[in-house]
């Protein structure tokens, strides 16, 4: 039972969801971009020494699955055992996604508690039996309306097409059941006004408002024409609609219904990261839902923008698919991950090139961040044979980058771990690096290596010495981006005899001066980020 009243202490753990992904085709780079964002998010309140629950998943019912698999041959369990285990898992441990859990909506664990759900609100007298007719969109598992649909033209002249796939809509009709969706509008509204948090962007919550505002229908939440999903506990010849399936995810994988103790350190999610595609299901729907049956809402539902190329939505419909793989062969894990939060503001669309990832990658990681990591390791090895030194000549030029330092921090976590403004918080660590090269510049250590007086020689270790203990910062702060790279240059640094894992060393502290000991043993090894050769 959970803790009621005085007892009741609320989750323990950071929550974190993705959309589960539909599995009828590989992933792409938009399914990439939003699991990899979720993972920044989560390293970085892991390295805050905070308790953090990450969920991905698959969403393997409906009709589109059902046809999708009928069109390859194979039943559709089938299917989906073999994108999960072929593709979508296999690019998650490419990419280095630290998911806690990967729920399937075909595994027994959800589907039982679905069924439970949704014969409590059946129970409750939420659920009635009715009958509906309207333009159904195959790809988006919706009901669309009218007013929403576009004109065909060519060779779909005449048709009504879905505003999203661009392709016509089906006419359906049957007997289902209905939620009471249209009852829940005020209570929605009420909870928007009062958490003005709950959907971001700003310009997400006004689209999701005057939706709502306009007034809600009832949800179909049953199918009768196809069998491809979770029985209708009551009737069997209907199954659950697949996006009430789907959503119960974000609990059924955190215990609801099976481990109450878990469930209650975890549910709700602080944040639903979600495609602004179908924000309405998670905004609207499923938070009364979850009103119906006397469960919290989540903190926040986050939209992130399409990416784009060539001015579409990247999709395997529009034949804009990209691999991820295609780019990490030619310019590694790390500088992915690092590339699309870095350059594309979290929220808003933002179109993808080849050329602008490359000028990137060469400016800011090989040449800013790999050549300041080259050249300091290089210098400790040249003129101090490869043990750090003490810091005997500490003054203002050190005093300011120590405060950059403590400046870049607290940005970074401000806007990485409560804005989510992934950009700004990379953007806030390169300053830094920036400002580290410039110091560099300025100090000129290979100039004052060649003056053997002690007075040169304590200059000459200060100025390696801070720029080596900001590297150590570096690696930190940027190790829930880059993780590979960071403990690279970790191990590079010698941080970890004297300073543990770089997983245990906590954002908050990052800041604190003089972590790395003198002495400390300095390897110059491989560059961190190489010259990108042509691709082929």
């Amino acid at each position: 039972m959970a803790a009621t009243g005085s007892e009741q202490a609320g989750p323990t753990a950071y929550y974190v969801s993705t959309p589960i992904y539909y599995v009828n085709d590989a992933p792409h780079l938009g399914h990439a971009y939003t699991t990899v964002a979720g993972d920044v998010l989560t390293r970085w309140h892991r390295q805050r020494g905070e308790k953090v629950w990450y969920l991905t998943g698959t969403d393997e019912h409906g009709q589109k699955i059902m046809r999708t698999a009928e069109a390859n041959g194979v039943s559709p369990q089938e299917w989906c055992d073999k994108l999960v285990e072929e593709a979508w898992k296999p690019l998650w441990e490419h990419l280095d996604i630290a998911n806690d859990d990967f729920i399937r909506t075909t595994e027994k664990r959800h589907m039982d508690r679905v069924q439970e759900f949704v014969q409590d609100l059946y129970d409750k007298g939420e659920i009635y039996q009715g009958g509906y007719e309207g333009p159904y969109c195959v790809a988006c598992e919706e009901y669309k309306t009218y007013a929403e649909l576009l004109e065909g033209e060519g060779e779909f002249a005449g048709l009504r097409l879905c505003p999203i796939h661009k392709k016509p809509v089906e006419m359906l009709q049957e007997e289902n059941y209905f939620f009471k969706l249209s009852a829940y509008g005020p209570k929605l509204l009420e909870h928007y006004e009062a958490h003005p948090e709950f959907i971001q962007p700003e310009s997400a919550r006004n689209e999701v408002m005057q939706f709502v505002r306009q007034g809600l229908e009832d949800l179909s939440i049953s199918r009768s024409t196809f069998d491809w999903g979770v029985k209708i506990p009551w009737d069997d010849k209907h199954v659950i609609y697949v996006w009430v399936d789907a959503l119960l995810n974000y609990a059924t994988a955190v215990g609801y219904g099976a481990d109450q103790k878990k469930f209650d350190g975890t549910f709700p999610a602080d944040v639903h990261l979600v495609g602004k595609d179908i924000l309405r299901f998670h905004a609207v729907i499923w938070p009364a839902m979850l009103m119906a049956n006397g469960l919290p809402l989540p903190k926040r539902v986050v939209a992130n923008g399409w990416l784009m190329v060539g001015g579409e939505k990247m999709s395997k419909s529009n034949l804009t698919g990209i691999s991820p793989q295609q780019l990490t062969q030619h310019f590694g894990v790390d500088a992915y991950r690092w590339y699309f939060l870095r350059a594309i503001a979290f929220g808003q669309d933002g179109s993808f090139s080849w050329e602008d990832f490359s000028a990137r990658y060469t400016s800011e990681l090989a040449n800013d961040y790999g050549n300041l990591a080259s050249r300091v390791t290089a210098m400790v090895n040249k003129y101090f044979d490869g043990a750090l030194p003490e810091a005997p000549a500490h003054g203002a030029a050190e005093r300011a980058i120590a405060d950059g330092l403590t400046k870049a921090t607290a940005e970074a976590d401000k806007k990485i771990g409560e804005e989510l403004d992934f950009a700004g918080g990379i953007a806030a660590v390169f300053d830094f690096i920036k400002q580290v090269n410039g110091y560099l510049t300025e100090q000129a250590p290979w100039k004052v290596a060649k003056d053997e007086s002690p007075e040169a020689q304590a200059r000459l270790a200060t100025i390696l010495y801070t720029a080596a203990e900001s590297l150590r910062a570096c690696a930190v702060l940027l190790n829930p981006v880059m993780p590979q790279t960071s403990q690279k240059l970790w191990d590079s640094l010698g941080a970890e005899p004297a300073l543990g894992p770089l997983t245990d060393q906590h954002i908050p502290d990052t800041a604190r001066w003089a972590q790395l000991p003198p002495g400390a043993t300095v390897t110059k090894g491989a560059n961190l980020f190489p010259r990108l050769e042509e691709p082929k």
